[in-house]
């Protein structure tokens, strides 16, 4: 039997933060990891993956071109799976190489199976070859992540009808895809699907998508995926998917409509991982969604000495954010001050274009009565824009009309998710609307488009 100061299930963002952090406080620490390779959903599944796809294929379709060249324009005539899986392959075993090395430059013990509690303090972990060892520690840290919510009458295949981890494995670009649930990942990949010219139909029982975000970019949102061509079936359930002989899919609506496709891909939620780790023998218990309730400072869960961070404590589910969550809660494992983060941090959505915000919307802003204004860029505005032929993208800040500080940055746009922490570091540092009026962007830049929105809110304020 083994015996460590921190035992964390897991080695996603939140696991492999946390692992270091505890080492450098000079505990000893064990990460178990029942993956093939450390990295976890984030590096194999999720993240990384999918971010690496889209930036693949808007590279060799010439997505970024086409606003000089035309919609026909390409990079590389026809695209194959297996030209997007290339470069997928060759990115992840980099993220796994640099994850290995920071475990091993900081003495973290790594062991390969799947871990389940046999008791409060303790697990067994069962090796590939069916070997099992006991492991003991002082605490535990789980971030196992998630995985896809898959409904026991839908017909998957892995094939023709798949979830979104089986489809960074596809292995022939479709014609058409059917993509069911507009949450992030849904949306990601039907944009992504999109602009590889697949004929993509976005399906969601709810009358809209992405509530957490602004809905005036959410609006140009849709009005960009329209004019590309994509079918949106909001606010109507799915009452039945079946194969049909021969190939394809056909989803049939409450409404009456069907709608066929060579390919679907479920995307609607994900649940916790938490399973097979044997959680009854230690006392915790989950919701319906497998998602385990932890102490919002802190990360501790309701059994004294084991922690929980990540997708598996639920909202939001970014790997920024569970890296934090990790890190603080190895720190308070173990007694150690733990800088908490502000009270606002970014949310990126790596659809095509991208979207990124941080703050209030301004739906929040009305709902809590705060005199404000808003000022709007469009990224056709800026030189820089001109020059990428950029001829969509929108830049939103929202201003109190008392106080003059950034309550709310919102971007839809290609860099997006770059461009987003200008505004996250004036709202955190509470800064003004003169901020961006007084003073120099590098011209030309995207960045510029701040100065613009803010010039624009400016105009319509009391002086």
């Amino acid at each position: 039997m083994d015996h460590h100061d921190l035992i964390v299930i897991g080695s996603g963002p939140a696991g492999r933060r946390a692992a270091i952090q505890a080492a450098k406080l000079g505990k000893s620490v064990c990460v178990v990891e029942k993956g093939r390779r450390v990295g976890g959903v984030s590096v194999h599944t999720g993240t990384i993956p999918s971010k690496t796809l889209r930036e693949t294929a808007l590279n060799l379709s010439g997505w970024r071109e086409r606003g000089f060249y035309g919609r026909a324009y390409r990079v590389k005539e026809n695209l194959s799976a297996d030209d997007l899986r290339e470069r997928l392959h060759i990115t992840l075993n980099h993220e796994v190489e640099v994850l290995e090395h920071q475990f091993a430059r900081n003495r973290v013990d790594t062991i390969k199976g799947e871990a389940k509690f046999i008791a409060e303090k303790k697990i067994s972990v069962q090796g590939e070859d069916g070997e099992i060892i006991e492991l003991t520690a002082d605490k535990f840290l789980l971030t196992v992540g998630t995985k896809p919510f898959r409904p026991k009458d839908y017909p998957f295949d892995g094939k023709t009808f798949l979830d979104s981890d089986e489809i960074l494995d596809l292995v022939n670009l479709p014609r058409s895809i059917a993509i069911i649930g507009a949450g992030v990942i849904g949306v990601e990949y039907a944009t992504i699907f999109n602009a590889l010219d697949v004929h993509v139909t976005l399906i969601e029982p709810r009358d809209s998508m992405l509530d957490f975000v602004d809905k005036e970019l959410i609006s140009d949102f849709t009005y960009q995926l329209r004019d590309r061509g994509m079918i949106l079936r909001f606010g109507k359930k799915v009452e039945k998917v079946k194969k049909l002989d021969g190939a394809g899919c056909q989803i049939d609506m409450e409404d009456g409509r069907s709608i066929k496709s060579d390919m679907v891909l479920f995307a609607a939620g994900r649940m916790g991982a938490t399973d097979s780790l044997g959680l009854e023998n230690c006392g915790i218990e989950c919701d319906h969604r497998g998602r385990i309730s932890v102490n919002a400072n802190t990360f501790e869960t309701s059994v004294n000495g084991i922690y929980a961070a990540g997708d598996v404590i639920g909202f939001p589910s970014l790997a920024s954010t569970s890296m934090e969550q990790g890190r603080i809660a190895a720190c308070h494992a173990f007694g150690e001050k733990a800088h908490e983060p502000p009270e606002y941090f970014p949310y990126g959505i790596y659809a095509v274009p991208e979207i990124s915000t941080i703050g209030m919307t301004e739906e929040e802003v009305n709902e809590r009565n705060i005199p404000y204004e808003c000022g709007i860029a469009r990224f056709r505005e800026t030189s820089r824009g001109h020059i990428m032929g950029l001829e969509t993208g929108m830049l939103k800040m929202i201003f109190s009309l008392k106080t003059r500080r950034l309550l709310g940055c919102h971007i839809v746009g290609e860099g997006a998710t770059e461009l987003i922490h200008v505004g996250q570091a004036v709202i955190n540092l509470g800064g003004t609307l003169e901020y961006f009026v007084e003073n120099t962007f590098n011209y030309p830049t995207l960045a510029e488009a701040y100065k613009i929105a803010a010039l624009d809110a400016w105009n319509k304020m009391p002086h």
